[in-house]
Formats: structure tokens, C-alpha cells, sequence
């Protein structure tokens, strides 16, 4: 590749810091649908300002949607169903993007064509498709079931029973939950397949439609939302925990302490799991006020892991656990392959890289810790790939990585943080 390359801080002491965080893109994207198909304005405070969300933001505008404000507030006024000329939605590689929005195209009178980065076309949107399809909606990929795929809305959408398999991956379970309070008849959903991943995403799903009003039943394997209105929510979006892994990472890897800003007590994001997860590599995590401490052990366990329900955690996990002083092993995120990257291959191809001892299985990684030395490190255009190679860098010298840029899909400003948080 010919990106350029950033040289990765490396720390050979403990790190001893204080770290605040960007807002959470799985809320913040979730607020922007929901505020979109409300019955009134809506106010989101401290929302992530990223690549993804913009992407979200331009596409809900390009619907008929009003987003104004700065990064502090953004305003939403709702979109109406009324015929609009025909628009291209750009998606880039955000699953967000290319799952959440096709639903809210369907409900609007005109043609909306989906497409996006080079790896977007690859990522499975087959779920999407002919669940949209099985609902009335018409939409022409050409036989493809990836993008780029045109939608053609009429305003509205039956709604009623549908089956489908998630268990690629929940957003196209949370995709229909959030919109189906504006079918006409709502939604009622069955899956039919192998487990939903990450169903932490799901429950923030729906704890976001019940603010909002939005009657939701569960039972297993089944959602019914109920038709009628979205009411109109102001929100504070909560910093992105997902996000605050690399810094939770990078004290366990050089023995140190992290006290991160502002952690809830009781969230539904899936990045909560770090608590858990650095307590298995043995650190004593605490809570001080309104604060979570993380204090690294000497020396790091090998741990084993079923990470099916918080994946995108896995590359930054990986990181650590190449560092551990015993083997570790990571289950259940076979669903991996279809993210920004086959994360999977990645892992195994970059810690091999720097002389790391990974197994790839079909259903996840045995690491097995080595001496490892300085590499240039690939990203993928995957930005949890570029947070475990700054998990690297910090305690292995000489580690370069190419295009870290990419960590402003929900990190702008990212490599910044982590220079400062390094020194």
C-alpha cells in the first residue's frame, strides 16, 4: 500500500493517565434515525462528529431531514414522505450507513441508489435486501445482494410478520427495528438462523425506540414493534466505550493506569465488556466517582474469551493478548469476516507480521505469545485495526503504521489523543 505511514508511540514505562472520549457512533447514529422519523425536533448533545456519522447525517439530509449545529448540539427535524427527486447515498464502509438507512429510503416517495467505498460492495447485504423485498419494497441490485443497489420508495411500507437470518450481523435486525414503527401495519420479527451477534447493539436498539415512545415485545428470537409514532427526544450521547479499549489496552500493555472520564454505570454499549475483559488479563478495574481505573497487573494472563456478542472489541483484544505471558483464545466472532475487513485474516496476518504465533479458526483466534519486533502494520481501511496497531506500537519498538487515518471513521483526531496519552 502506499499510505503513510505514522510512527506508533512506544512507552517503555508504564503509562499513568487520564483520558476523556468522543461520543458513542452506535448512539449517535441510532439518535440521528430515530430523530429523523419523529414527530417533531430533536436535540442530541455531545454527538460523535466522525466520518460514520457524517455519512449517517448526509444521508438522513439527502432524504428530506434537517441537521444543523455545531459539534457541541445538533438539531434534527424530521424528514416527510413527499416525492423527492432521485439521490445517490454514499455510505462509505459504514455498516450503520449501508443497513439503517435503506429501511427510512423505503418510506420516502422517490429513488434512493446505494453505494459506497470499494470494501462496501463486499460487505453482506444480502439480509437488507430481500427483507425489504419480503416487506413490498422494490429494489434493483441486479441480482447482486451488494451494492450498489437503488430502493425505490412510495412513501410507505406495509410492514407486518417477516423472517430473517442476523446472525451476519445484528444491524440488519436494528435496521428494521427502527423503522418499524413507521410501517403501516409496524414489524414483527422472527430470526431464523445460528445466534445474533452482538446483542448488546440490539438492546441499545431498543432501549433508544422505548425513549422515544415506541412499543417494542420481545421474546426469544422474535421482536414486535408496534405502528404509531416516534416522539421526539433530546439525547446526550455517551462516550464510545468501543473507543476507550485502546487506552484500557495500552496500560495493560506496558503495566500501567488509565482512569477513563465520564464511563456509565449502566449502558447498553457492548465497549462495557472492557471492564470485564481487563479484569481477565488480571488488572483491578474500580470505579472512582464518575471515573473507571484500570491498574495493570506485572504480567499479563492469557485469557479465553467468547467475544460474540462485542466483536468489533476483538482486533484491540488480540493486541493485548499477543502481549500476555500465556496463550489466549477468542470465540465466537466468526461474523468478523464480514466487517470493514475479514478481521480475522487481518489479526492473523499482522501479528504474524511481527513475529506473533496466531491459529485462525472458522469461529476465531488461539494467540500464542512470542517475542515480537517492529513491522510496518496494515490497516485495512479498518479503524479497530489501527487501534490495535497503537496498542502494539506502545510496547514494541519500531512499529509503523500505514494509513491511521482511518481511525476518523469514529475517532477523528485519534492519533493525537493517543500521542498525548503515550508521552
Amino acid at each position: 500500500m502506499t499510505s503513510p505511514l505514522w510512527a506508533a508511540p512506544f512507552r517503555p514505562d508504564p503509562v499513568d493517565a487520564t483520558v476523556s472520549l468522543p461520543g458513542s457512533k452506535s448512539q449517535t447514529n441510532r439518535a440521528l434515525i430515530l430523530s429523523a422519523l419523529a414527530d417533531g425536533p430533536s436535540r442530541l448533545a455531545r454527538p460523535l462528529v466522525s466520518r460514520d456519522t457524517t455519512l449517517m447525517a448526509d444521508a438522513l439530509r439527502s432524504l428530506g431531514a434537517s441537521i444543523t449545529g455545531g459539534d457541541d448540539a445538533w438539531t434534527v427535524e424530521p424528514l416527510s414522505r413527499s416525492a423527492r427527486d432521485a439521490v445517490t447515498v454514499d455510505v462509505g464502509l459504514a455498516g450503520t450507513v449501508m443497513r439503517f438507512v435503506p429501511p427510512v429510503a423505503a418510506l420516502v416517495d422517490g429513488a434512493v441508489t446505494f453505494d459506497g467505498d470499494p470494501r462496501a460492495r463486499e460487505r453482506p447485504m444480502a439480509t437488507t435486501i430481500s427483507s425489504l423485498r419480503a416487506l413490498g419494497v422494490r429494489i434493483d441490485d441486479d441480482g447482486r445482494g451488494t451494492m450498489p443497489f437503488t430502493v425505490a420508495g412510495t412513501g410507505h411500507v406495509a410492514g407486518g410478520p417477516i423472517t430473517i437470518d442476523a446472525s451476519a450481523s445484528s444491524q440488519f435486525l436494528s435496521a428494521l427495528l427502527l423503522v418499524g414503527a413507521r410501517f403501516d401495519a409496524g414489524i414483527d420479527i422472527r430470526h431464523d438462523g445460528p445466534p445474533v451477534p452482538s446483542a448488546p447493539h440490539v438492546e441499545m436498539t431498543l432501549t433508544e425506540l422505548r425513549r422515544r415512545g415506541v412499543r417494542v415485545d420481545t421474546t426469544a428470537d422474535r421482536w414486535v414493534v408496534a405502528p404509531g409514532p416516534v416522539a421526539a427526544y433530546d439525547a446526550a450521547i455517551e462516550p464510545d466505550l468501543s473507543n476507550a479499549g485502546a487506552f484500557v489496552a495500552g496500560a495493560l500493555v506496558t503495566g500501567g493506569r488509565v482512569r477513563v472520564r465520564h464511563w456509565p454505570r449502566e449502558t447498553d454499549q457492548a465497549g462495557d465488556r472492557w471492564r470485564a475483559i481487563a479484569e481477565a488479563f488480571g488488572a483491578e478495574v474500580a470505579f472512582d466517582g464518575g471515573d473507571l481505573v484500570v491498574t495493570a497487573p506485572e504480567t499479563l494472563k492469557g485469557v479465553t474469551l467468547d467475544l460474540r456478542d462485542e466483536g468489533e472489541l476483538t482486533p484491540v483484544v488480540a493486541a493485548v493478548a499477543s502481549l500476555a505471558a500465556e496463550p489466549s483464545t477468542l470465540t465466537g466472532i466468526a461474523h468478523l469476516r464480514g466487517h470493514e475487513t475479514d478481521r480475522l485474516a487481518a489479526l492473523t496476518a499482522e501479528i504474524t507480521r511481527m513475529g506473533g504465533e496466531v491459529d485462525e479458526q472458522p469461529d476465531g483466534l488461539t494467540i500464542h505469545p512470542r517475542p515480537l519486533h517492529g513491522a510496518a502494520l496494515e490497516t485495512y481501511a479498518d479503524h479497530r485495526m489501527a487501534h490495535a496497531a497503537a496498542v502494539l506500537g506502545l510496547a514494541v519498538k519500531d512499529v509503523r503504521v500505514h494509513d491511521v487515518a482511518t481511525t476518523a471513521k469514529t475517532y477523528p483526531g485519534f492519533e493525537q489523543d493517543w500521542e498525548r496519552f503515550a508521552s
